[in-house]
């Protein structure tokens, strides 16, 4: 699985370099809101709580399919409930670094687009700064990160586009006798084409 995400990347990168020989090549901003979730198998339960998102896209295209690789700076929240009835908020940011294949339905300006793909998220801490994060992200080096899959839509209205997706936790996340627990979460955005 890391072989295959990081020969998306690499992918990516070189399409991106060659952008002008492909018959589209688009880039963006993107902010929204999140809702996170953690699912576990101890006697923990878990709320959905709004987080947010913000970040860039791009997305390449020929022949009806479409990569759209993304990074965003997300923060996540939930609050996980023991039996007990005792509550932990539970809040961390990550760097956020999904690489989608999908393809767009529509003209004129106006379309419905539908994407899924491998999601790693790097947990930003005391132990792992963002530009630490962002130095793997472009090395390569997905050790000890977070794995996901995104499943998601959008329409397409001239510059503006709005997304809605479900991402499924692949890894587990949890530590100190948590290592059960998977994050799961809801996204909605705004996105803006620069170009």
């Amino acid at each position: 699985m890391k072989k295959l995400i990081l020969s998306a990347l690499f992918a990516c990168f070189n399409l991106v370099a060659f952008s002008q020989v492909l018959p589209s090549f688009q880039m963006g901003l993107k902010a929204g809101a999140n809702l996170s979730k953690l699912s576990t198998e101890n006697t923990f339960s878990s709320d959905n709580r709004a987080g947010y998102y913000a970040g860039i896209w791009t997305r390449i295209g020929a022949a009806g399919i479409h990569l759209q690789p993304e990074l965003y700076l997300s923060g996540k929240n939930t609050t996980l409930k023991a039996s007990s009835g005792e509550e932990n908020k539970v809040k961390f940011t990550s760097l956020d670094v999904p690489v989608l294949v999908g393809t767009k339905l529509g003209a004129a300006g106006v379309g419905l687009r539908l994407n899924t793909g491998p999601v790693i998220s790097f947990i930003l801490d005391d132990k792992q700064s963002f530009g630490q994060a962002a130095g793997s992200v472009f090395k390569g080096n997905f050790k000890g990160q977070n794995f996901a899959w995104q499943f998601g839509a959008g329409v397409d209205i001239g510059s503006l586009g709005l997304d809605l997706r479900y991402e499924a936790g692949l890894s587990k996340i949890g530590k100190d006798g948590y290592n059960d627990t998977k994050l799961s979460l809801f996204t909605f955005g705004l996105a803006y084409r620069l170009f």
